[in-house]
């Protein structure tokens, strides 16, 4: 039986007199207030809202997936995890089309009272992105300081405490690479597909040459083309070459996972690889569209201050636009379609690996996807 509590009051609940008297306008503290400081507040602090409600989220996928086994139906967890935060993504987008019904003079009326700071002082932003896996040599600096010299001590150690702890990458990266499915029993995936690329590769340049509607130049020109896909695809089989790339920066998935990433995304439609499948999707759906909200970001801060410089030092829009290009966590989970091969090459699947696929399928200890 449930013990009885006092009856709750909705503002009392809500925290509402706390919440609703946290908008102190800087401009008014000397003079009548600028009018569009309370907008900018309000969009702000409902930002910092939503970030927290993202930690939250994630937290509870690296729940399911940090073991050694993950179950389907804890899968579907993490799944539902990562899709509301896509759909809270949506919203932080949204968001900017509110504030910008501020105009630049409006935004002009305080911005002065704002510096030094910023939303590079945004502490949870930096979590999110050290949680996701963002590594700090990946990061677009903006000064020859660290990301977070501009942090307050207790924010800093908090920020950079989360760099040496696991991230979502990690674990993902991790899960991948238990995937049981790469050889099994008779199969051995990784051979049987790379003889599909080699048909595929020999397939498409017998198309270019043999095609009476392309003049010399043309058919010199894509099969220059092919060429640079089939240094693509070469990276794949050749580990030391893999590593290479690794190591410049181009890819960082590691190759076993890649392996399972492709066997997921080919296969997806056997009934065991479907929810994999679903994660790799939203994972690069979270990726974009920070991607996107940086960008739009970005494009507003130019239409609000021009070429100046931002409240908190940095080149403002510039800085903004770069990191917008650069910042990316699963590029490689967007870019996986560099390797994908038509349906029609796939290798037929052997009946006793078809039906495990089928979720006949049962993990021993210390083996799972």
């Amino acid at each position: 039986m449930k013990k009885p509590h006092e009856a709750l009051y909705y503002g009392d609940y809500l925290q509402l007199s706390k919440l609703l008297d946290s908008q102190l306008l800087k401009s008014g503290e000397d003079g009548p207030p600028a009018h569009d400081e309370m907008l900018f507040i309000i969009v702000h602090q409902t930002y910092e809202l939503w970030f927290k409600q993202i930690l939250w989220e994630m937290d509870g996928v690296f729940k399911v997936l940090d073991g050694a086994i993950v179950e389907e139906k804890a899968l579907g967890k993490a799944i539902a995890h990562l899709e509301r935060i896509v759909s809270i993504q949506r919203v932080l987008t949204q968001q900017i089309d509110v504030l910008e019904t501020m105009t630049p003079l409006d935004f002009l009326d305080f911005r002065d009272y704002l510096v030094p700071a910023s939303g590079f002082q945004s502490a949870q932003w930096r979590l999110m992105e050290n949680r996701l896996g963002m590594r700090v040599q990946d990061r677009h600096a903006y000064t020859t300081s660290s990301y977070t010299s501009r942090f307050s001590e207790s924010d800093r150690d908090r920020v950079e405490s989360t760099e040496k702890e696991i991230n979502l990458f990690d674990l993902v990266q991790s899960w991948l690479e238990r995937t049981p499915f790469i050889q099994f029993g008779t199969f051995d995936f990784w051979d049987a597909y790379r003889e599909a690329v080699d048909r595929m590769l020999q397939s498409d340049e017998s198309l270019i040459r043999e095609n009476p509607t392309l003049t010399k130049d043309e058919i010199a020109a894509q099969i220059g083309n092919l060429k640079r896909t089939s240094f693509h695809f070469a990276a794949l089989f050749d580990k030391d070459q893999y590593a290479e790339l690794i190591k410049k920066g181009e890819m960082r998935i590691s190759h076993r996972a890649l392996q399972a990433a492709l066997l997921i995304h080919l296969y997806r439609d056997e009934p065991i690889l479907h929810l994999p499948f679903r994660l790799l999707q939203v994972l690069g759906d979270i990726d974009e569209n920070f991607t996107t909200w940086r960008s739009r970001h970005a494009q507003m801060v130019k239409r609000m201050i021009g070429t100046k410089i931002g409240t908190g030092g940095s080149s403002g829009h510039e800085y903004l636009r770069k990191v917008a290009e650069n910042n990316r966590v699963f590029g490689d989970m967007i870019n996986m379609s560099t390797f994908f091969i038509p349906r029609s090459e796939l290798p037929e699947l052997p009946e006793e690996v078809a039906k495990q696929l089928g979720f006949y399928w049962r993990p021993e200890s210390n083996s799972g996807s």
